[in-house]
């Protein structure tokens, strides 16, 4: 992983990565992002995204960025633009129980590979965010910011971060009480306040703090 200065941060994603694999007859770049990896709770979910080789598509996707950066309904609006656009793209998922038995990192990995599967074309590289994928034998670049700096790569990350919202929301339904639908499963005062009240749920990461040392206490 090269460094980078962030003062050269673009004022939002562009093609400046993937123009040169373009040009050298690479058509099937896909950047692959996370969300979910510092929550308490819900897996940890990957996205997979091929866009065409077309050098407009920054004007097309123009407001696509990192999805922390942008509200919900600017995420929802990306996420159909993106989808409707793309090449092809992929989500995959890694569930509570396999990050508690592999760790974070091989869990979001293996979330990653998942998503790799379900394109429906062979990607040529893989432009990553702050990840290796050892396991991947295409050629691969780990970016540091690459949300902030790949368009493909910040599409990957909205449409990770749409999918698992949208996951949490079906666990709000069936979990009532935590507040999953709000917060999504990240440690907030209010998630907090609903573990101290009501113990753990199933969906819970139980490797996790203060998951762990509820557990112990109970």
């Amino acid at each position: 992983m090269k460094r980078f200065d962030p003062a050269l941060l673009p004022s939002s994603p562009d093609l400046s990565l993937e123009l040169p694999l373009w040009s050298a007859e690479v058509d099937f770049v896909a950047g692959i992002d996370e969300a979910g990896r510092g929550a308490l709770a819900g897996p940890v979910t990957a996205a997979a995204l091929i866009l065409p080789r077309e050098p407009s598509l920054s004007l097309s996707l123009a407001g696509v960025r990192d999805s922390k950066e942008l509200t919900p309904e600017q995420r929802a609006d990306c996420a159909v633009r993106l989808r409707q656009m793309a090449v092809c793209w992929g989500i995959g998922f890694a569930s509570h129980a396999e990050i508690d038995t592999l760790g974070i990192i091989q869990a979001t990995r293996l979330a990653v590979l998942r998503a790799l599967d379900a394109l429906e074309v062979q990607p040529q590289h893989l432009l990553l965010d702050y990840l290796l994928l050892p396991e991947s034998p295409l050629p691969q670049t780990s970016l540091i910011k690459g949300d902030a700096r790949s368009l493909t790569i910040a599409g990957a990350s909205i449409l990770a971060k749409t999918a698992r919202d949208a996951c949490m929301c079906e666990f709000d339904r069936r979990y009532p009480g935590y507040g999953f639908a709000a917060h999504k499963g990240y440690c907030t005062p209010g998630h907090v306040k609903a573990l101290a009240s009501l113990g753990p749920c199933s969906i819970h990461r139980t490797s996790f703090s203060p998951i762990s040392i509820l557990q112990l206490e109970i």
